[in-house]
């Protein structure tokens, strides 16, 4: 089958604006931007007549409105959700309210590293009301009238981060593991370098034609992507391990040092993801620390 192709008709309504994106595919923008979601989240439908909705996104009344409004006279049929960041996930509740259509997901969100607590409450972001109807795991189908959607999981920016594939246009949904206008944040404790990194090769062994993201635009040459977001975070491990042996050994003058011309306001974000590499540098024998591989730890290039 030919890829969507991604060309963008919008369409005007009461609520907001619904952008058309494919034949199959249309997308509706909450109104949530930050330095972390670009313009806002990206809600995707699905089919005609009988939809499936992905990432009903923020509990913003407006957003669920407008959704609501978009499939005006038609029947939602599933409630897909990527993972459970406070972007993508509680707006689920109250759609599904409306709609009466079951939720789908890999499952609730997950505390992350025993060595961070093993609490909830330590998780960045993190839905925790949010548990699916259903569960779906790597290789399950959902369906409906002229729609197929395979799910694919990615687990790195969260643990139960999944990707859906939609067969019928070639095109991955692929929610914050990859992102069409910025690196993603792997942030411990619900986030693994090693799990993202895995999941980035799972990603590019497959054949689809096309990404839409949840934030940003289409990525047109996803292999070509893929190998680009490899590449930069092999740099960046590089680029710890050399800091390291600078004697940069605690995450915040290593962040200082790697993103001296990135605003200080996201060094927050940087020092996540810095950390997850850490993590990820002690498991394959790159990196050392004194005890655990907390965020306050001192680390060392391993000799």
């Amino acid at each position: 089958m030919t890829p969507a192709i991604p060309f963008v008709r919008k369409i005007e309504f009461d609520y907001g604006i619904v952008d058309q994106i494919s034949p199959l595919i249309r997308r509706v923008i909450a109104r949530n931007p930050t330095p972390f979601t670009f313009h806002g989240t990206g809600t995707y439908i699905i089919g005609k007549g009988e939809v499936a909705v992905i990432d009903p996104g923020p509990l913003i009344d407006e957003h669920v409105d407008a959704l609501l409004a978009a499939v005006d006279g038609e029947t939602v049929t599933h409630i897909l959700i990527t993972h459970t960041h406070h972007d993508h996930s509680p707006a689920a509740e109250p759609f599904k309210e409306a709609t009466s259509a079951p939720t789908y997901g890999f499952g609730p969100h997950q505390p992350g590293r025993y060595w961070e607590g093993g609490s909830h409450t330590e998780s960045r972001g993190g839905d925790l009301a949010f548990v699916p109807d259903h569960v779906v795991r790597n290789g399950d189908t959902v369906a409906g009238k002229g729609w197929t959607l395979e799910t694919v999981h990615t687990p790195g920016h969260t643990s139960n981060h999944v990707c859906f594939a939609l067969k019928e246009e070639s095109t991955l949904f692929s929610g914050d593991h990859v992102m069409g206008w910025s690196t993603t944040i792997v942030s411990p404790p619900d986030g693994d370098m090693n799990d993202y990194m895995r999941s980035l090769y799972r990603l590019l062994a497959r054949d689809d034609a096309l990404y839409w993201p949840t934030h940003g635009p289409a990525i047109l040459s996803p292999k070509l992507y893929i190998k680009a977001l490899i590449a930069h975070r092999e740099q960046r491990e590089r680029a710890i391990a050399d800091a390291l042996v600078r004697g940069l050994n605690r995450i915040p003058d290593i962040v200082s040092h790697l993103y001296k011309n990135v605003p200080e306001h996201m060094h927050g974000a940087a020092a996540r993801t810095v950390h997850s590499h850490l993590v990820y540098m002690i498991e394959t024998g790159i990196a050392i620390c004194n005890g655990l591989p907390t965020a306050e730890a001192v680390y060392a290039r391993a000799n």
